[in-house]
């Protein structure tokens, strides 16, 4: 907030915007947060039913698809939410992505069969990205970069309590026989619709309308080329060999959709993703770090529950439960890590530290097996959601502090962008290695066991089918299953130190205040 004939004149990013007070933001806050919250118990809950889901479907070996679609819509459609919001406004747009979401939910709790249920999360993942995006742009429109540290803390805290209240309240639905995984889909229905009629109560934007324009040719080759390199990670060394036509037939079309991106995004008059933003080294560095961090997160939590499940014969609320170190810490770190910024205007320590936090968190979760104590499971957990919690806001805070004014949706929408794309590359790539090490391992140990049925017979169905198998083969399936989850785990760690490495590249640059420091010959 501006005084009046104190202090010098404002800067121009200050005069694109008018001053909120605390409880103006904390008022819009509470709005988006109700919604971010609502997509975000979509995934926690639903990545709890995961193995009950495919099982009942019959395809284990597809769990890594649901998933897939929903992270790489989002991914796609992130920074065109941003770019939309430009022209047409942040709160009728987010308020599209929140009844896109409300109507795919609806689909997918009536989904019939696996290809029903991959297209209605694919919608569904359209309206997440757009909630996600657009609450951190919004965020940015309205409190200046050194103060954002304590809000962005409120959001990562609203990423804790839907990790905890998600798996918990899917093991319940799950568990509970007159209700049903379908019902994981349809809860989130009333709370969306609550958060639309509070964004509706308390979002009130000066909305400017920005000269620009979408850029459909290069939302279409980034997102052919991110589908291309998916369909080549999910399904290669499953349904076609990697030496095959099929391989370097994907391979090919998505490095030709990726140059054709870098073109149509130098040409475009307003593009996606600007190629200015890759002059800037904070920028690179943040969405470096940033994929990476995409990569771990996604991964424990669409793949835990199969460990939990399968592995440790727990039910799916028992599962939920035992994600409470993660959020606890994830929640703590967080809230505390966006307290500390914005007293010091020091960030850079956090998404260091952060990264290799979970590196350490992973590389320990590599080391589990079917008989590990639960409280070794925890451990590692805690140790992840620590990382988690100091790196994911701050990596964003530190990309919007170095943006420009005009260049803040889509500074936002980019590091967000590229956090998505890392979640779906790696569930994709995560999956194939999950699919690959259970079968290898089921064919050996049957071998070993001199059993004449081939791994491809033996049924991979819910997780209670799984143990309800005769006592030889339900030990193959399980142990093979073990050695895959620890071979998933341990893939993260080089994505960790890989993310550590990018955020010592970053600019610890000053964070920008709502008040210019004045000057020495001017009183305060």
């Amino acid at each position: 907030m501006t005084v009046r004939g104190a202090l010098p004149p404002a800067r121009d990013e200050d005069a694109v915007r008018r001053a909120y007070s605390h409880r103006e933001i904390l008022k819009i806050l509470s709005g988006l947060m109700l919604a971010l919250l609502t997509s975000m118990i979509s995934t926690s809950v639903v990545g709890t039913a995961l193995p009950t889901i495919v099982g009942e479907f019959g395809a284990q070996d597809q769990l890594s698809w649901v998933a897939a679609a929903t992270l790489l819509t989002m991914t796609a459609s992130t920074p065109l939410w941003g770019r939309l919001s430009d022209l047409f406004g942040r709160k009728r747009m987010f308020q599209l992505a929140l009844w896109l979401f409300v109507g795919a939910s609806l689909v997918a709790g009536l989904s019939a069969n696996m290809g029903m249920l991959i297209a209605a999360r694919a919608v569904q993942g359209l309206g997440t990205g757009g909630l996600a995006a657009l609450t951190q742009v919004i965020l940015g429109d309205i409190v200046q970069p050194r103060e954002r540290g304590r809000y962005s803390g409120y959001i990562g805290a609203v990423f804790g309590v839907s990790t905890v209240t998600g798996p918990l309240l899917g093991g319940v639905l799950v568990d509970t026989p007159w209700l049903g995984w379908r019902w994981c889909f349809y809860v989130c229905v009333p709370l969306a619709v609550a958060a639309f009629l509070v964004v509706q109560r308390v979002l009130r934007l000066d909305h400017q309308k920005r000269d620009a324009r979408v850029d459909w040719w290069g939302a279409f080759t980034v997102t052919g080329g991110a589908s291309a390199l998916m369909l080549l990670l999910s399904l290669g060394g499953h349904q076609f060999a990697w030496n095959s036509p099929w391989s370097y037939g994907l391979g090919a079309v998505a490095a030709l959709l990726f140059v054709l991106s870098v073109m149509a995004e130098r040409r475009a008059a307003d593009p996606i993703l600007p190629p200015r933003l890759f002059g800037d080294r904070t920028f690179v560095a943040a969405a470096a770090a940033s994929l990476l961090v995409g990569v771990s997160i996604f991964g424990v939590m669409i793949y835990l529950p199969q460990y939990l499940q399968i592995v440790k014969g727990m039910s799916p609320a028992v599962s939920g439960l035992m994600t409470l170190p993660l959020v606890l810490s994830l929640l703590v770190a967080s809230i505390g890590a966006g307290r500390v910024v914005t007293r010091t205007g020091r960030w850079k320590a956090f998404p260091a530290a952060g990264m290799l936090l979970v590196g350490t968190g992973m590389a320990l979760l590599s080391q589990l097996h079917a008989d590990s104590e639960r409280w070794v499971i925890g451990a590692g957990l805690a140790v992840l959601g620590l990382g988690l919690g100091m790196s994911m806001q701050i990596l964003i805070l530190a990309a919007q502090n170095a943006a420009p004014p005009r260049d803040m949706a889509v500074t936002t929408s980019g590091v967000t962008f590229f956090r998505s794309l890392g979640g779906a590359v790696g569930v994709a790539a995560l999956g194939a290695v999950l699919t690959n090490r259970v079968r290898d391992e089921m064919a050996r140990m049957l071998a070993a066991a001199h059993t004449a049925a081939p791994p491809g017979e033996i049924p991979l169905g819910t997780p209670e089918a799984i143990h309800a198998l005769p006592p030889e083969l339900r030990h193959i399936v399980v142990q093979a299953f073990a050695e895959a989850m620890r071979t998933v785990f341990l893939a993260c760690v080089p994505a960790a130190v890989l993310g550590f490495l990018a955020v010592l590249f970053l600019r610890e640059l000053p964070l920008r205040s709502a008040r210019p420091a004045p000057a020495a010959d001017d009183p305060a």
